[in-house]
């Protein structure tokens, strides 16, 4: 049994300030937390279905795909959107893991429902 200290689990589940600059920074030109943009809005993102706001213009890509938002989907979604989900519409990825996982950390505290696997 593999028993983590706070700093080791707190590392791995990434820095949520780092997460709020990325997205200040690289997210906040297309999306908005509490309201659709040119992208959708991220509040309570992590649980939800991709592609499910009614108040949104999905592509049919995004809108048809059976993807629900966690950790995981959120990590490859954001490496190459394209490859994802073929179709879809978001022309920006972020390359760097540790840029990743930031910013899921932060998109987590965006929300109030719990993730599913």
């Amino acid at each position: 049994m593999l028993i983590m200290g706070a700093d080791a689990l707190a590392a791995s589940a990434g820095d949520v300030q780092q997460g709020q600059a990325l997205y200040e920074a690289r997210c906040f030109g297309c999306h908005s937390v509490d309201a659709n943009r040119i992208g959708p809005k991220h509040a309570n993102l992590i649980g939800r279905k991709a592609g499910s706001i009614s108040d949104f213009e999905y592509s049919p890509a995004l809108r048809g795909a059976k993807i629900v938002w966690n950790e995981k989907t959120l990590d490859r979604w954001l490496q190459d959107p394209e490859s994802y989900v073929p179709g879809q519409q978001m022309d920006v990825s972020v390359s760097k893991a540790e840029d990743r996982k930031n910013l899921i950390a932060y998109l987590k505290t965006l929300s109030t429902k719990t993730a599913k696997k």
